[in-house]
C-alpha cells in the first residue's frame, strides 16, 4: 500500500524589530511573543527575538542575514484536512497575533498588549507535490506616532511542505495481542500481530535495577516467598511485546528490564527511578538494541524520555535522547518525535531561510558535524513518528504515524509500532499502585503467582 498523504504547516525565522521613531519602546528587558491559530488546530505560543539596535543597524535593505533559523509552530494536516482547506469557498488563513507582556516592563508596558496581527492566505493545491512559500519577509505592524506610520516590523517565514506518512492502527490494545492494520483512507489492511506475555514468571528479585542482574541467594529465597504477595502490589515488571509480520516471523520487540516500582511512602513510579523498555529490533539472528523508553508519574501526567542506542566500539553505547516530555494521564495526547528544529542554522547559510533547522528538506552535513548526537538527526531528521495516547478511561487502539523516509523496510516500520505499544502499556505501568491493573494486565500477574507458589 502507499503511504497517506500529509502536509505541514510550518511558521518560523521569527524576528520583530522597531523603527528609529518607536526605539522608546525597546529595553533591555523586552520580550515579545506571539500566538499561531489555524481553525481547528490548537493555538501554538512562541517567543519573539527582538533585533536590538546594534543588530538592526547592521540589517540594510530589509536583509535577513541576522535572523536565526528557528521553528515557531507546525501544524500536521491529512488529506481530509488538506482538501478542506483547498475547497473551501472561503479562503483560510493562518492567523499571528503579536503581543507584547511579561515579567515586568516589556517593550514600554508593563502588560500584556496586541502589538498587532498578520494574516496569511494558505494556498495548499501544490503542498501536496513540492514544497510551497506562501510568505518570507517583513512585515509592518502596529501603528506609530506619525499617520501611516508602523510601529515594527515582523519577519515571518511560513512554508508548507509534503509530508507523506505510513499509518497503522492497532486492532485492539496491545496487552490484548490484537493485529495491527495498514490504513490508507477507509482501507485497512493487516501487517503485523503483536503477542504480549509476561517475561521471566518465577523471577522473584524486586526493586532495583541493580537487583534484576544478581542470582537470589538461599538465604533470602523463603523470605521472598513470605513477601511475594505483598511485592506484587507495589512492581509492574517483565512485560514484553513482539511484533510479528504476517508470515509469523518477530521483526521487532518492547521488553520492560527495568521494572515500574514504586516510591517509598508515594504509591507510584518516581522520575528518579523510572521503568524502563528496550525496544530491539533482529539483527543476523539475535535481537539487537535500538532504542530506550523510560516512564514514571509526574502527578496527573506520564512523563517519558526516548534514546536511540549507537552501535559504538566500546563497552558502553552511546545515545541520543530523541524526546523528553509529558503526556496527561486524564486526557491523554500523542508522543511525537519530530527533530525538525533540532539544529539551527542561521539563514545567512547557503541554506533558504525557510528551512528551520533539520527539516525534512534541509541543508547537507559535513563530517566533522557527524558525532553520535548529530549522527541520529541525520538519521532521523524532521517528522519521524507519532502515536496516539489514550487516557486510562478510554479504549487504547494506537494509531501510529512514521514518515517514509525512515521506513525501508518491514523492520523499520514494526520497530515503531513497538515503541508505540510500549509507550502505551507505559500508561498503565505508571498507574497509582492504589488502583488496580486492566483486566488483562491483572490476569497476566494472577497466573505468574499461581505459577510460581
Amino acid at each position: 500500500m502507499d503511504p497517506c498523504p500529509f502536509v505541514r504547516i510550518l511558521v518560523g525565522n521569527l524576528a520583530l524589530k522597531f523603527p528609529a521613531a518607536s526605539r522608546s519602546f525597546i529595553s533591555s528587558s523586552s520580550s515579545c511573543f506571539c500566538k499561531i491559530k489555524l481553525k481547528n488546530f490548537p493555538t501554538q505560543e512562541a517567543t519573539i527575538p527582538l533585533l536590538h539596535l546594534q543588530q538592526q543597524e547592521k540589517i540594510q535593505n530589509r536583509d535577513s542575514n541576522c535572523i536565526s533559523n528557528s521553528l515557531a509552530a507546525c501544524f500536521n494536516l491529512d488529506k481530509t484536512q488538506i482538501e478542506k482547506i483547498s475547497s473551501s469557498k472561503k479562503p483560510k488563513s493562518l492567523t499571528i497575533e503579536i503581543y507584547t507582556g511579561g515579567d515586568g516592563a516589556v517593550c514600554g508596558w508593563t502588560d500584556r498588549k496586541l502589538l498587532g496581527k498578520v494574516i496569511v492566505p494558505l494556498n495548499l493545491k501544490r503542498a501536496e507535490s513540492r514544497p510551497h512559500v506562501m510568505h518570507n519577509g517583513w512585515i509592518a505592524i502596529g501603528q506609530g506616532s506619525k499617520k501611516g506610520s508602523s510601529m515594527a516590523e515582523f519577519y515571518l517565514s511560513v512554508r508548507a511542505e509534503p509530508d507523506p506518512r505510513y499509518v497503522f492502527q492497532f486492532g485492539g490494545e496491545p496487552e490484548c495481542s490484537p493485529q495491527v492494520f495498514q490504513v490508507q483512507g477507509n482501507v485497512k489492511q493487516p501487517v503485523f500481530t503483536c503477542k504480549f506475555s509476561l517475561r521471566n514468571p518465577g523471577d522473584r528479585n524486586l526493586g532495583s535495577r541493580q537487583s534484576t542482574l544478581e542470582p537470589t541467594t538461599s538465604r533470602n529465597w523463603l523470605s521472598s516467598m513470605g513477601a511475594e504477595k505483598d511485592q506484587s502490589a507495589k512492581e509492574r515488571k517483565g512485560w514484553t511485546i513482539t511484533v510479528h509480520d504476517l508470515s509469523g516471523s518477530p521483526v521487532a520487540m518492547a521488553s520492560m528490564v527495568t521494572p515500574f516500582v514504586a516510591s517509598p511512602g508515594s504509591g507510584q513510579v518516581s522520575r528518579s527511578n523510572p521503568g524502563d523498555w528496550l525496544i530491539l529490533r533482529p539483527s543476523l539472528g539475535a535481537w539487537k538494541s535500538w532504542g530506550r523508553l523510560a516512564a514514571w508519574r509526574e502527578h496527573d501526567n506520564v512523563g517519558y524520555r526516548f534514546e536511540l542506542i549507537h552501535d559504538t566500539v566500546t563497552a558502553t553505547p552511546t545515545t541520543t535522547t530523541l524526546i523528553n516530555s509529558v503526556v496527561s494521564t486524564k486526557n491523554g495526547g500523542k508522543f511525537t518525535i519530530d527533530t525538525t528544529n533540532s539544529v539551527s542554522t542561521p539563514v545567512c547559510s547557503p541554506q533558504s531561510s525557510c528551512d528551520f533547522g533539520s527539516g525534512s528538506g534541509s541543508g547537507s552535513w559535513s563530517g566533522s558535524e557527524l558525532g553520535a548526537g548529530i549522527f541520529s538527526q541525520f538519521l532521523y531528521r524532521g517528522f519521524v513518528m507519532s502515536s496516539t495516547v489514550k487516557s486510562y478511561s478510554k479504549c487504547s487502539k494506537p494509531e501510529v504515524e512514521i514518515g517514509v523516509q525512515h521506513v525501508n523496510c518491514t523492520e523499520d516500520a514494526a520497530v515503531f509500532v513497538a515503541l508505540a505499544a510500549a509507550m502505551d502499556l507505559s500508561m498503565d505501568a505508571c498507574r497509582l499502585f492504589s488502583h488496580k491493573l486492566r483486566k488483562e494486565l491483572r490476569q497476566q500477574m494472577e497466573q505468574s503467582q499461581s505459577f510460581v507458589v
